[in-house]
Formats: C-alpha cells, sequence, structure tokens
C-alpha cells in the first residue's frame, strides 16, 4: 500500500544554496499564498484554495533558502498516464537562479510519476521547460478547455441523455 505524499518524510535536494524539497508537512503555506495571489494565473486566489488543490495533487515542492519557503510547485497526476504541472512559482528576490528549474526537474524524477506524459501552460517560461524537454503541442486543435464561472449541471435542461 502506498502511503500518501503528505504523510511521507519526502525527498530533499540541492540546487545551489537552496534546498528543493517534497515534504508536505514542511510547506509554508501563507508563503506559497502571498507568492500565487499575485500571479498572473491565480490573481486573488484564496489560502483555502491552494490547500485544497494541493491537498488533492499528487506532488508537492518547495524551494527553501536558509529555511524560508522562496519557491513553490505542484504535479495534478493519476501517477500512470498523465501529469499536470502547475503553480510553479519562484519569489521575485530569487529568480533567474534555476530554482524553477530545479524543482521542475525534482518532480521530474520521482519515479511514480516517470512514465507519465506531461503537460504544462506557461505565459513567460516557455525556454525553462524546453530546457527540460517540454515541447509545443504537436496537435493543439485536438485539445479543449473549459472554465465555468458558475457551476452548470450539464444533465439539467439537456436534450441529450447520458449513459
Amino acid at each position: 500500500m502506498r502511503i500518501p505524499f503528505w504523510e511521507c518524510e519526502g525527498l530533499l535536494t540541492i540546487h545551489n544554496e537552496y534546498e528543493i524539497d517534497d515534504n508536505f508537512a514542511r510547506i509554508d503555506f501563507d508563503a506559497v499564498h502571498s507568492m500565487l495571489t499575485e500571479s498572473y494565473w491565480t490573481p486573488g486566489i484564496s489560502k483555502d484554495q491552494i490547500l485544497k488543490g494541493a491537498s488533492n495533487s499528487a506532488l508537492c515542492i518547495a524551494a527553501y533558502s536558509n529555511g524560508l519557503l522562496i519557491g513553490f510547485a505542484r504535479v495534478v497526476s493519476d501517477r500512470s498516464r498523465f501529469a499536470y504541472l502547475c503553480d510553479v512559482i519562484v519569489h521575485p528576490d530569487h529568480q533567474k537562479r534555476g530554482i524553477g528549474r530545479a524543482m521542475v526537474k525534482h518532480a521530474m524524477l520521482e519515479p511514480d510519476l516517470a512514465p507519465c506524459r506531461w503537460m504544462l501552460a506557461t505565459k513567460d517560461a516557455h525556454g525553462v521547460y524546453a530546457d527540460l524537454g517540454f515541447t509545443p503541442l504537436k496537435e493543439p486543435e485536438r485539445w479543449m478547455t473549459f472554465k465555468p464561472t458558475e457551476f452548470i449541471d450539464p444533465l439539467v435542461n439537456s436534450d441529450e441523455t447520458c449513459c
């Protein structure tokens, strides 16, 4: 039986003077909230949303400088075929030092995630991910997205039946 990642001590790696750690219990979610609420992809996100997302992720990683959290990333995955990398963020005072790349590499080395097809979305960090082997979608026309503004029950007022 696999122990949930948040009950494990995690794996620690060193990148220059920074610690990259996937020990969930160590993550300072106040610091994560402070960074993510200012990001372009989750402006104003609540701490509760961050905690719910992190708790339901396959892996969360943080970077530390002198014990203080300065970076965060998480992976949403079925641990079999699919891994979605998201919320990769590094505090502005520590950017351009390879920390984001080190956190992603740390995640990609997780044995349970190694066989997965990895996906991500970025507006401004294509080079970081290209260096790790990520490429643009080969057939983007096959992908779709849905972002509800409110919950819509697809079976209510539908002319189609399910199943």
